[in-house]
């Protein structure tokens, strides 16, 4: 099972995304719909959220209202195509309505590549050919700009000492005398939990870095999870935000969920349900008994 899942905040259009991008990848499935309920922060009977699989790969997408920072291309994610025409077809597709990072053609480091912004500002990557054979078609991708240039290698550091499964399979660096500062990340490819991700330092002026837009929810079995990844994630310059968000000590988000909040609050009975959101609402980091109790009042 999946233990970590790239969570995409959007203001109302969850269920639209979701579909679009089911639309535009061959091997894609809905995986199901959540709604808000009494005391939920969004209308009641609404989409919460939305989750679906490409690729192999399962995403949620999130109705959280408007958010003050929106997706940027901090975070990304590489499509791995086998040939020119899928990598020109899903340009076609990511296109509609989109805005080109960099054009679709041929570069030093793929003979097909292209770096595309949707109509929903969500960011891919698109090539044929990777240095680092990483085993999976869709990688997410965390791009280090501007104050955080050269940070990359660090932050793979810090997030595969804390993960179990983990380890970096694949780091080119830049050499001296080019455009990039030597030892800058310029690629990368590392597991967490066996999952395959990316990371890179991208030098010059992009006035943009991670928001809460794109976060990566760890999905915990019990409080002892909970506790430990939080605890490692806000350490160092890290902070806590609400209902299991929190920020690392790189501006990255994550979500530290336990399984059965979703089931609380999901509960069909509408006042346990209700009680157990309004705790969750309250909290930072997540406790699941202070959850249960709630839950269970009368």
């Amino acid at each position: 099972m999946q233990k970590i899942t790239p969570f995409l905040w959007f203001d109302t259009e969850a269920e639209e995304a979701m579909n679009f991008y089911l639309s535009v990848f061959k091997n894609a499935k809905a995986k199901g719909l959540s709604h808000y309920g009494e005391g939920s922060p969004g209308p009641k009977g609404s989409v919460m959220t939305a989750t679906f699989e490409i690729e192999g790969v399962e995403l949620t997408a999130l109705n959280g209202g408007p958010i003050q920072d929106g997706f940027t291309p901090s975070i990304s994610f590489f499509v791995n195509c086998e040939t020119a025409e899928e990598v020109d077809a899903l340009w076609a597709r990511l296109s509609e309505g989109g805005t080109p990072l960099m054009e679709v053609g041929e570069y030093p480091f793929s003979k097909r590549y292209g770096w595309i912004k949707d109509k929903f500002d969500v960011s891919w990557q698109l090539m044929i050919g990777t240095q680092s054979q990483p085993g999976r078609k869709i990688v997410p991708c965390l791009l280090f700009t501007d104050a955080k240039y050269g940070w990359a290698e660090s932050a793979i550091n810090h997030y595969t000492s804390i993960f179990p499964d983990s380890s970096v399979t694949f780091v080119h660096k830049a050499g001296p005398g080019g455009p990039d500062k030597e030892g800058a990340v310029q690629f990368s490819t590392f597991k967490l939990f066996g999952e395959t991700f990316s990371a890179m330092d991208g030098s010059g002026t992009h006035n943009f870095s991670f928001t809460m837009a794109l976060s990566f929810m760890v999905s915990c079995d019990s409080q002892e999870e909970v506790d430990k990844y939080w605890d490692a994630l806000t350490a160092d310059g890290g902070k806590e935000v609400q209902c299991g968000w929190l920020t690392d000590k790189f501006g990255v988000s994550w979500q530290i969920v336990p399984k059965v909040l979703m089931k609380l609050i999901n509960d069909p009975d509408p006042a346990k349900a209700k009680r157990a959101m309004q705790a969750m609402l309250q909290m930072k980091k997540i406790d699941i008994a202070g959850l249960q109790k709630a839950y269970d009042a009368q």
